[in-house]
């Protein structure tokens, strides 16, 4: 790891500290301006929690990220996501089933699964004699997806703000389906993403992963190609970050495992028929 430059500074030792361990040894010092109230550190220290303890969240912490949820941006306010809490050990263990079979689903005492939601917006034309063709092109699936992401992220900087951990799980939209049947999701819906929640295990391990550069992800005015060599030490980053978790492999290879054949996708290439199938056709 490379060395935290010294100084006397307590805001500038607590950036160069944070800046670190969100990039690694590929931070090729990275500014930053750490905010008294805290949210920048919050943003930065996200991690990705799978060990859940045991213990129940109350209602109050439910409504408290439904809440934050809800106090995501939304587009034109038109609100077209749902979520469908879900906390019944053997409902969570029929949604873990078809969520990739993730044993830290049935785990964790909370799921929540984001829904894109267009069947409100339906029922609401109906009841006016009015047609829903608008739902059916490709930037209203957007549209919903974009808000429902959106509103899912809000909820994990409020579970960690709480000192929850929690973590994504895009493989609700493994057997999207079959999933939106045992949710009873109505036509005009489809669910985008699930998020795990509860109190990180006692002997949870997991630390804050390196993002890549910002010179990789950062354009300033206009695109340009990534310099295969930032990649290349990115890679043995986060190569030497998973030795220390117990795992291998770096990232260069986990892309290209993914982009290089539909079975990566595990399921998920059949998604824009299950779309079409639930009146979303995405045209």
């Amino acid at each position: 790891m490379a060395a935290i430059p010294l100084t006397t500074d307590p805001a500038v030792i607590d950036a160069a500290l944070i800046a670190h361990r969100r990039y690694g040894d590929a931070d090729l010092g990275v500014a930053l301006r750490v905010d008294d109230a805290g949210v920048i550190p919050l943003l930065l220290a996200h991690r990705s929690v799978r060990a859940f303890g045991s213990a129940p969240l109350d209602d109050a912490v439910v409504d408290t990220l439904v809440a934050a949820a809800q106090s995501a941006s939304t587009s034109s306010n038109l609100q077209s996501w749902s979520v469908v809490v879900v906390r019944d050990p053997a409902h969570k263990d029929a949604v873990a089933t078809l969520a990739g079979d993730q044993q830290f689903i049935r785990d964790a005492p909370l799921f929540l699964v984001f829904v894109a939601d267009w069947a409100r917006g339906v029922g609401l034309a109906r009841g006016r004699g009015e047609a829903s063709e608008g739902i059916g092109f490709l930037d209203s699936t957007l549209v919903a997806t974009v808000d429902a992401a959106i509103a899912a992220q809000n909820t994990i900087v409020a579970a960690e703000a709480l000192g929850l951990g929690a973590v994504f799980v895009g493989a609700v939209r493994n057997n999207p389906g079959e999933l939106a049947e045992l949710l009873g999701l109505p036509a005009a819906s489809f669910p985008v993403v699930g998020v795990a929640i509860g109190e990180p295990a006692a002997d949870d391990a997991s630390e804050i992963k390196p993002r890549l550069p910002q010179a990789v992800v950062r354009h300033d005015e206009r695109y340009r190609v990534a310099d295969r060599e930032a990649l290349e030490v990115y890679d043995r980053t986060l190569r030497g970050f998973n030795a220390s978790q117990g795992r291998t492999g770096g990232w260069i290879e986990s892309v290209v495992a993914r982009v290089r054949s539909r079975s990566a996708l595990h399921g998920r290439d059949r998604l824009r028929g299950v779309l079409t199938e639930r009146g979303l056709p995405s045209d």
